[in-house]
């Protein structure tokens, strides 16, 4: 591997990919030996990690290789390489994966035609693995768009990059390093990598006499560092109300906020960091279940809360919809229901990582719109990352904490989770 990439996998990547935190894993490959080139550890882990179920899509057939040669038979070596990939499996001790053959065309892969396929495959995945979207191989970059497409939205998902490492450098701009995660390979899947790489014979050795192999040793020397890449492939808007109508349903708590100490203690610390004794007017966006709405009620003259899922809506107004000063209503952010104007309050918890980047600075801006000098606004957000959120808890307390509107009068950074306490200036 260059030094220059090995040094950027040393210091900027610093979180890790759980294969074994899913139940059905799709990977989406290009041509046979994505897969394995940039994801045959994680591969092997998840397969063998208790109850998750591994599976392959493979765009094409590999058979526009070496576009040099006219005189290759190219439905032969589309042949080949789907023998290949099976070998490859059954090094890595994974030869019962099913492996869908789409049998596109190699080199001239259609996003588009590419999606609606795809769809039906990853309905009820929820991981999805694909090649990066920003690829320099065309196919790559629409199979991984396409699989940004057809992905569900309760689906956990992932791009792993392949030709980045020879036609790219870490310095380039658009390399989504806040979003990097590692799988570390131990000993034994280093070396089940290694030897399913060189089923791949096709590509890793000339296919005709003086000509070039597609996967020279230089190359191949990025795959076989004991690390794989993956970049978390948030969805582009804000999680549909639809989703949170389907965790919500009969009742459900999706969350477990009633029960659970993860909320217990996080409502705790947000009310002991409240700066104020007491408040005039409380907005609580995103109230789920009511919980801390009943505490907030304790505080404030008056709170409204709100959510854009029905069910929760009716479970905050059953629980705190009688105290003195509490309004429920249906509003989503950054809308003026869910922030009327000249609150003094604002408590924003395990909301704003939800909302596409648009509403993030629209949610932004409404709140310095409608706090008053002196008002006090409240984030506090779950550190992982969840799966229907275009970003994780970090970056969107960034985009309030960076705003010259806002002082930081509080930042807590727990175990669990991130809080902010800003100030409207």
């Amino acid at each position: 591997m260059r030094p220059d990439w090995r040094t950027a996998l040393d210091e900027r990547v610093t979180r890790t990919i759980d294969p074994g935190d899913a139940e059905r894993t799709v990977v989406v490959a290009a041509h046979p030996d994505d897969e394995t080139l940039a994801a045959a550890g994680y591969l092997r882990a998840a397969a063998h990690a208790a109850g998750v179920r591994v599976e392959i899509v493979v765009a094409t057939d590999g058979e526009a290789a070496l576009p040099e040669h006219d005189d290759l038979d190219r439905a032969a070596l589309g042949r080949r390489r789907r023998t290949e990939l099976h070998s490859a499996l059954d090094r890595l001790g994974l030869g019962d994966t099913p492996v869908h053959w789409l049998g596109l065309p190699d080199s001239a892969l259609d996003a588009d035609v590419l999606a609606p396929l795809l769809a039906p495959l990853l309905a009820d995945a929820d991981t999805c693995l694909a090649p990066w979207a920003l690829d320099p191989h065309p196919d790559h970059a629409a199979a991984g768009r396409a699989t940004s497409v057809a992905a569900p939205v309760s689906a956990h998902r992932w791009q792993y990059p392949v030709w980045m490492w020879t036609g790219r450098s870490p310095d380039d701009p658009d390399l989504p390093w806040s979003r990097a995660h590692r799988h570390d390979l131990g000993d034994e899947d280093r070396a089940a990598k290694a030897r399913a790489i060189e089923a791949f014979s096709s590509q890793t050795a000339p296919l005709v006499a003086g000509g070039r192999a597609v996967l020279p040793p230089d190359v191949l020397a990025h795959f076989g560092t004991g690390r794989e890449l993956f970049f978390r492939d948030p969805a582009g808007g804000s999680a549909p109300a639809s989703r949170f109508a389907g965790l919500y349903r009969d009742g459900n708590d999706p969350w477990d906020v009633r029960d659970s100490w993860y909320e217990q203690r996080k409502r705790d610390v947000v009310l002991a960091c409240l700066p104020q004794r007491h408040y005039r007017h409380a907005a609580e966006p995103g109230c789920g279940l009511g919980e801390l709405t009943r505490e907030l009620a304790a505080r404030c003259d008056r709170v409204s809360a709100s959510d854009y899922t029905d069910d929760a809506v009716r479970a905050t107004a059953s629980l705190a919809g009688g105290l003195p000063g509490v309004e429920v209503d249906v509003a989503a952010l950054p809308g003026p229901t869910a922030l009327p104007d000249g609150i003094d309050l604002a408590v924003l918890s395990e909301v704003v990582y939800y909302l596409g980047e648009d509403d993030v600075g629209a949610t932004v801006d409404r709140l310095a719109a409608t706090l008053v000098v002196g008002g006090d606004l409240v984030l506090a957000h779950w550190r992982g990352w969840p799966v229907e959120a275009p970003a994780d808890a970090a970056t969107v307390h960034a985009r309030f904490t960076d705003d010259p509107r806002f002082d930081v009068l509080v930042e807590l950074v727990d175990e669990e989770f991130l809080m902010h306490v800003l100030r409207r200036r």
